[in-house]
């Protein structure tokens, strides 16, 4: 990652000496790393009082739990879970991941994660982690055997997202691979299975507000050719339509070719997902195709009172 001017980083490792940083950074073996990083936090540790850890819960917003009563939260993804379609494995995914996940995969920034002293990070993103389970189930499967897996999950980022919003928040993540037969076939089931998915979820908990699934396609290619005659015509729903949205440019590099977004009549974005290579870099096999999307369970709920 390149950064234009000092970072805050600069400040410290000026008072280290000069060699500390590239043995910290690339030297030392990852369990020597962890072993120095694990001694500093115990000693850290030894030497905090209780009242430090309250005056942290208090200023640090990483820690404070959300608005969110979870009375009415659990019912209502429980009712999702009820209403999701079988051919979704359901996961229940650990609340760490390797390290670099987010970044191996989605681009981000490390500095938007959580890392951990351990060399893990906490999970900011769970549809990169469910591509890493997709990937894994998908190599132990025979080639023509797509993959298909579904995860409730509470997230962590590091970075501010403004005033009042949480550090942390749930989303239902689904999350397909498989691999690719030609001409945007491939490409299409898995939206038709996606969009299906959410068309079914979304009637059963927010029909009054007017779900819809919008669909922008930037690729120009086959996949172009099967949302127009595949897919479209597969997923007429009246209680959540889908609409093409040409106009969308966000995510346009994030996202391979094929983006979705979840709105309702207010206004509300609900979800996003799309097309990437996740599982194709994962396998080194650039004929795998991978799917993922979300909702961010909260945004269900009505307002309270």
């Amino acid at each position: 990652m390149t950064t234009d001017g000092p970072r805050p980083a600069d400040r410290v490792w000026r008072r280290l000496p000069h060699e500390a940083r590239p043995l910290l950074e690339t030297g030392l073996p990852g369990a020597d790393l962890r072993t120095l990083l694990l001694d500093v936090a115990a000693a850290r540790a030894a030497a905090t009082r209780p009242a430090d850890v309250l005056a942290q819960w208090r200023r640090d917003r990483m820690v404070r739990p959300t608005d969110v009563d979870p009375r009415r939260l659990w019912p209502l993804e429980a009712r999702l879970w009820a209403e999701l379609p079988e051919e979704f494995a359901a996961v229940e995914p650990a609340p760490v991941a390797p390290l670099a996940t987010a970044a191996a995969l989605g681009g981000v920034s490390q500095q938007r994660v959580v890392t951990t002293t351990r060399l893990t990070e906490v999970v900011s993103d769970s549809s990169n982690v469910l591509a890493v389970e997709a990937a894994d189930r998908r190599s132990s499967r025979p080639r023509d055997e797509p993959v298909h897996v579904a995860a409730v999950q509470r997230q962590l980022r590091a970075q501010v997202f403004g005033p009042g919003a949480a550090a942390h928040f749930r989303l239902l993540v689904l999350v397909s691979s498989a691999r690719a037969t030609g001409s945007g076939r491939t490409e299409a089931g898995l939206l038709v299975t996606h969009v299906r998915a959410w068309q079914r979820l979304l009637s059963a908990t927010v029909p009054h507000r007017r779900p819809r699934v919008a669909l922008t396609v930037w690729d120009d290619g086959g996949v172009a050719e099967r949302v127009a005659d595949t897919v479209l015509p597969a997923v007429r729903d009246d209680v959540v339509p889908v609409v093409v949205d040409q106009a969308r440019e966000r995510g346009r590099s994030y996202y391979e070719g094929v983006a979705l977004r979840l709105t309702t009549d207010d206004a509300a974005e609900l979800g996003d997902g799309g097309l990437t290579t996740w599982t194709a870099r994962l396998l080194g096999d650039r004929k795998e195709r991978c799917l993922v999307s979300c909702v961010a369970t909260e945004r269900l709920l009505e307002p309270d009172g």
